[in-house]
């Protein structure tokens, strides 16, 4: 998972809306979101490789995503993918804070990430790169391959772009968010980030949506669950022609035992 927004508390009338794109090498093998065999509560994407998934929700409401860190302090590499991060946030029975502090303990394992997680009430961001864990007040929040709410051009155009959204207030913001995911427009050469990769790789990346032929936005994610515990994730997946392969939709309700306040 290379971009995403996530509104935690802020909009009327949701909890929690999430807009994601996955960007990875098409030739890694991956599963459509789904509800998966072996964790029959977890429902998401997965990474047939190493087994984890870059975004997911569990059916108790708790959701979590992970980014990895295009740079900082190399570490060193660990037995286990950073996609394995989500299915343990999402299978702990913990709080997220506590969830995120015990991650802390084994970051150095891996290399470098974001966290973002909730509970169904509390939302917390980690990063190996950066310190300890953070309790995040409600708000809205960008991520993509630094630390969070880091402005690059993609973050901020998402964020603006997420505003006219949800500035129709009557409509519902599932098509609207895909389609603001699919904004493929490259920042000018000037507002590029320099993070050692080269002008032209950072020209490439710095849209929302990636074309990038070998190299791409594999699919996009839209995640709400409003005030009545109502669940809803789309999935719209993308080949190397930067063309629709696929579109997963899943909606479920939260008990209210599980609507946690």
């Amino acid at each position: 998972m290379c971009l995403l927004l996530i509104a935690h508390g802020v909009c009327p009338g949701y909890r929690l809306l999430v807009a994601a794109n996955r960007d990875e090498f098409h030739a890694r093998p991956t599963a459509p979101a789904h509800y998966w065999d072996d964790h029959p509560q977890l429902l998401g994407g997965r990474d047939l490789e190493s087994g984890g998934t870059w975004l997911g929700l569990h059916a108790d409401g708790r959701f979590a995503t992970v980014t990895n860190v295009r740079a900082g302090q190399p570490l060193r590499r660990g037995p286990r993918s950073r996609g394995l991060i989500v299915t343990d946030f999402l299978l702990a029975q913990h709080a997220a804070e506590v969830s995120a502090e015990q991650l802390a303990g084994t970051g150095r394992d891996y290399d470098g990430f974001n966290l973002l997680g909730w509970d169904g009430r509390a939302l917390v961001w980690y990063s190996n790169q950066v310190g300890a864990p953070q309790l995040l007040a409600h708000g809205i929040y960008t991520l993509s391959n630094a630390a969070l709410d880091t402005p690059w051009p993609k973050t901020t155009r998402l964020r603006h772009g997420f505003a006219q959204v949800m500035e129709r207030a009557d409509s519902d913001p599932i098509e609207p968010l895909l389609a603001l995911l699919r904004d493929a427009t490259c920042a000018p050469d000037h507002a590029l980030p320099d993070t050692g990769i080269g002008y032209e790789r950072e020209r490439l990346l710095s849209a929302i949506f990636i074309e990038g032929g070998s190299y791409g936005t594999r699919c996009s994610s839209v995640v709400t669950i409003d005030d009545r515990g109502q669940v809803r994730f789309h999935e719209r997946r993308y080949d190397d022609r930067a063309q629709i392969s696929g579109d997963s939709h899943y909606e479920f309700a939260l008990q209210r035992a599980q609507m946690r306040e």
